[in-house]
């Protein structure tokens, strides 16, 4: 992949014995680049429900389809990297979308900046971004890559938000991966 950098991923697990060992440690198996937008997807972990269910293998939950939100009732972890001089004409990066989760977005390196519906707040490596199931866009307009960690946990509107929202905003919800996937090479091909 062009300018992105696909993390290493150590996972833990349990032999026979019950003995703590390493079951992977290699580059994250699924990447996704969309290139004409200069981002990239790269995904670390999931889980379907919480509590999790911790296993003992080797089993892979990052493998299949790339969506954007985390289940309904689980988490997700990526990382996303994006390169600059990709924005629209609106000066975004990414399309603005909704999802019902709490993602926790942890600037790596470089800055990036978060734009909502009336304002916009630029990000640099250290700072968290709380982003509470808001319509939202990342624009990276600076002049180096920035690489987000996204820890996504799935959550659920509460009356005081849905009393403010429009009618039929879950139906406006992002439930599928970036561009369903246009452009998209999985990192193992």
């Amino acid at each position: 992949m062009t300018g992105f950098r696909i993390p290493r991923r150590i996972v833990t697990g349990h032999d026979s014995a019950g003995v703590s060992v390493v079951v992977s440690d290699a580059p994250v198996p699924v990447s996704r680049e969309l290139p004409e937008d200069g981002v990239a997807f790269h995904e670390v972990w999931m889980t379907d429900t919480v509590p999790a269910l911790i296993r003992a293998g080797a089993e892979d939950p990052t493998v299949g389809a790339l969506t954007v939100p985390p289940p309904s009732h689980g988490t997700r972890i990526r990382i996303n990297e994006f390169l600059p001089g990709h924005l629209d004409r609106a000066g975004r990066q990414s399309p603005v979308h909704r999802t019902e989760s709490i993602d926790y977005g942890v600037v790596l390196e470089g800055e990036i900046t978060l734009l909502l519906d009336d304002s916009e707040v630029t990000a640099h490596a250290g700072d968290i971004v709380i982003q509470r199931g808001t319509d939202h866009a990342w624009a990276n307009r600076g002049d180096r890559i920035a690489r987000v960690a996204f820890i996504l946990v799935g959550g659920e509107y509460g009356a005081d938000v849905l009393g403010v929202l429009p009618d039929g905003v879950r139906e406006s919800l992002m439930t599928h991966g970036p561009r369903d996937g246009a452009h998209a090479r999985e990192a193992s091909e």
